[in-house]
């Protein structure tokens, strides 16, 4: 459905957002996963036709999104992580001038949105007095108005609550059964559980996209369990990289990511996915022994 082929965004002579990636997805939730300034959101600027590439190409269903932009424009929705609101519309009026911008004549179309957002009860609220996660909701609605085949959505959980973090999770979640959802987030327990790929980036570099299942089996061994004296901890830290510190009585308990085991009395330990990511930000190459 979609292929990005070799894509590199400068901004300037210094600054490269994204550097030569490459990435073909279906349909499903992708997870975009990276640190503050990964290059997530000006990639997903890209496919969403709002900037353009310096080089390399974007190919919708085969067509060149980057010189015929229509191609995908038309069959896109995309929900910003800051998404305004007019402050004066209530949700349906909200909606009606949206469907209005984007062609959409049908009335049913507008009901069935705002109910399957689970906003249709406070269709006639102003849209001001909403929640952060009734907010996202209705910046949802908007974005299928069009029945797009690809949406996505930049950080969508950033300030909610866990109840609409869940709810919010779960919506994209039914979404990605038919249509090609990117999310982009650098919370790993918001895609853990619904995506079936993730997309790592890293300083403006795809690092994996693999599946959940595929970057826990990459970490198999990586992840360990030790207690150490607390007098012992700063010297430990030096060499290895403490993923969770927990003090027990006199000692210290820690999980540690490391290829090798980083210390007497280390047993291996299953990663969550979280870790199974921190495992790969922080891998070494297989070589390189523990300094003395």
């Amino acid at each position: 459905m979609l292929e990005i082929r070799n894509v590199t965004k400068n901004f300037g002579k210094k600054l490269t957002a994204v550097h030569d990636l490459s990435l073909t997805l279906d349909t499903g939730v992708v997870g975009l996963i990276g640190h503050n300034g990964a290059g997530k959101t000006t990639l997903m600027q890209m496919v969403a036709t709002l900037t353009r590439p310096s080089s390399g190409s974007i190919l919708f269903q085969g067509e060149d999104i980057v010189r015929k932009p229509q191609a995908i424009r038309q069959r896109l929705g995309f929900l910003p992580q800051d998404f305004g609101i007019y402050p004066n519309l209530t949700a349906l009026e909200f909606m009606q001038y949206f469907a209005a911008l984007k062609g959409v004549r049908d009335p049913a179309r507008i009901r069935h949105l705002l109910e399957m957002v689970n906003l249709h009860e406070q269709a006639r609220r102003q849209a001001s007095t909403f929640s952060g996660g009734m907010r996202r909701r209705l910046g949802i609605a908007q974005a299928l108005l069009n029945d797009p085949d690809i949406l996505i959505v930049d950080e969508p959980t950033a300030g909610l609550d866990p109840e609409e973090r869940l709810r919010f999770r779960h919506l994209l979640s039914e979404l990605g059964f038919k249509k090609l959802v990117i999310m982009s987030t650098h919370i790993v327990s918001d895609v853990e559980s619904i995506a079936s790929k993730l997309a790592i980036m890293r300083q403006g570099r795809l690092i994996t996209c693999a599946t959940p299942d595929e970057i826990l089996a990459q970490a198999h061994g990586q992840i360990w369990t030790a207690e150490v004296a607390s007098h012992e901890y700063d010297a430990l830290r030096s060499k290895v990289h403490v993923l969770q510190t927990q003090k027990q009585g006199n000692q210290l308990s820690l999980r540690i990511a490391h290829p090798h085991q980083p210390c007497a009395g280390a047993l291996h330990a299953a990663p969550s996915l979280e870790e199974a990511l921190m495992a790969q930000r922080y891998a070494i190459p297989a070589s390189q022994e523990l300094a003395a």
